[in-house]
């Protein structure tokens, strides 16, 4: 239903901060108003308003749940977010806001990954796990620079949208 880019980021590489930008319904509870803190792939911090234990849960459900999986970008005026609704179902809430998951990743966002085994995947950066929880971090204001490989910078987001 939304106009969704995903893929799997290296496991790791990924470094920085991110906050959520609506409720995490997991398992029954409410995670809010929460951060992940990035280094050399792995979360080494985070806190939550609400659902501190659970977050501290999902974090620790195994070595790649430390990890993401997944980025997602949908644009800021998709089709579910104009509904203003929060359905409390991340496989619903998820198509409103640009999100990211903990946990494994997809084999199919590497060449030849569908015919790969875990291990091969694993060697190339596609995180594994048992679990895959999305978390919605897209707002009104995101900006998204690309970095190409000569290290020059292009906008993917501006205003939380594509920039086309």
């Amino acid at each position: 239903p939304t106009e969704e880019i995903f893929t799997s980021p290296n496991k790791d590489d990924v470094e920085g901060i991110v906050f959520s930008s609506l409720p995490l319904s997991y398992g029954g509870n409410i995670v809010d108003e929460f951060y992940l803190r990035f280094k050399d792939g792995q979360v080494i911090d985070f806190g939550a308003k609400e659902g501190y234990e659970v977050l501290k849960g999902i974090i620790d459900s195994d070595e790649g749940s430390k990890r993401l999986g997944e980025v997602a970008l949908i644009p800021y005026h998709s089709p579910i977010n104009e509904l203003k609704t929060l359905f409390y179902n991340t496989l619903y809430d998820e198509n409103a806001s640009c999100h990211m998951a903990l946990g494994i990743g997809f084999s199919e966002c590497i060449k030849g990954g569908i015919d790969m085994d875990k291990k091969e995947l694993f060697e190339k950066g596609v995180n594994d796990s048992l679990v895959h929880v999305d978390f919605m971090m897209g707002t009104e204001d995101l900006m998204i620079d690309g970095i190409l490989e000569d290290g020059s910078h292009v906008k993917i987001f501006e205003n939380g949208n594509f920039v086309f």
